[in-house]
């Protein structure tokens, strides 16, 4: 069995949730898993598994939309203390006796592992960017240049890469690997039905989106936008898991960001989807445009009445395109993260040089 050291970006709640399911496979195979993460990532994971609190790159957002500048000045003032983090880290990893790293896109276990010379498996969807060949946009080329180059410096040189997607992309290299979706066990068992609310997430507070639903026929239940009680057609609630889990089961449709962690969910459980892709976060734009290729549902950069409206009178459409939807569950990522851990946990003191895995 290897000891692991699994490193979590701790923006969002995606991150944390998909490696919560994988941590716990890892550890039901008799893996020592230790965990490092920040933020909502150290909140979700820490009452589960051996988590340690470590620095973390942030983006920084203003009205739905990511704030480059304020990003790049965060990264700047936080960079001293990123280089003290890796420093403390690989200090650890040694007493822990770490033979190989996993990261969900986070950069400084991926550069603990590279310090002390042990593989690196990146499992995450962000790398569909850099080894799938994919389309998008032609409009969107700059914002996707810059997420690639995020991609690559948060984790550089990975000796294994896992990309979840809900569509099918050929990869560039032998060493990456496409599968479905990670879905935690609550909605893998979940039975969805169809209810008569549509279930609302920003992950920010967004005031212009809460004056269009307001003024729309129909029920909403929202969250994220900081408020509680009833408005027009929206009722707002808190942020509480258990409850928003039990509306997104029985919502009739979902409008929400575009982060991979929701939609992928909602597109298993049969809900069509309005994407509201963050401003200048090209993942979520990325996301959102492949939701809409498939037919699964539509995306707006900037959203009114009317477009909510015509959403919700094409529910009927979105339901059918949906029935075909591949629901399959995490096993055949395990088996082949098995088969790697198998290959890679004895190289404790030496990366990969060149050399292919079976595929």
């Amino acid at each position: 069995m290897a000891n692991i050291l699994y490193g979590v970006n701790g923006e969002g709640a995606g991150h944390s949730t998909r490696a919560k399911a994988v941590i716990s496979h890892l550890e039901s195979a008799g893996h020592r898993v230790r965990v490092v993460s920040f933020d909502r990532g150290l909140a979700n994971l820490k009452n589960d598994f051996d988590v340690s609190e470590i620095d973390g790159l942030r983006l920084a957002y203003v009205n739905n939309q990511v704030r480059i500048r304020r990003t790049l000045a965060k990264s700047i003032f936080a960079a001293r203390k990123i280089s003290r983090s890796i420093s403390k880290l690989s200090r650890s990893a040694r007493q822990w006796e770490i033979d190989m790293v996993i990261t969900d896109f986070e950069p400084i276990s991926s550069r603990v592992g590279h310090r002390l010379g042990l593989p690196v498996v990146s499992i995450d969807n962000q790398h569909a960017l850099t080894n799938t060949r994919v389309a998008y946009p032609a409009k969107y080329r700059r914002d996707a240049a810059l997420a690639k180059l995020v991609t690559r410096v948060m984790t550089p040189h990975c000796d294994v890469c896992f990309v979840t997607s809900f569509f099918s992309a050929s990869v560039k290299d032998r060493r990456t690997f496409v599968f479905p979706p990670i879905l935690r066990q609550e909605i893998l068992r979940a039975r969805p039905i169809q209810g008569e609310h549509v279930l609302v997430y920003v992950s920010t507070p967004a005031p212009a989106l809460a004056n269009i639903l307001e003024a729309v026929r129909g029920s909403f239940i929202a969250y994220g936008f900081e408020r509680e009680g009833q408005t027009g057609s929206v009722h707002y609630k808190l942020p509480d898991m258990n409850s928003f889990l039990h509306h997104l089961i029985t919502a009739k449709a979902v409008i929400a960001n575009a982060g991979f962690s929701l939609l992928t969910e909602a597109l298993y459980l049969g809900k069509a989807y309005l994407a509201i892709p963050i401003s200048h976060q090209f993942e979520q734009t990325f996301n959102a445009y492949w939701l809409q290729k498939q037919d699964y549902g539509v995306y707006w950069d900037q959203l009114n009445k009317e477009r909510v409206e015509a959403f919700l009178y094409n529910l009927p459409h979105f339901r059918q395109q949906l029935a075909s939807y591949p629901r399959q569950g995490n096993s055949a990522l395990f088996s082949k993260l098995d088969a790697v851990i198998g290959e890679l946990s004895g190289m404790r003191d030496q990366r990969t040089q060149g050399g292919e895995l079976n595929a």
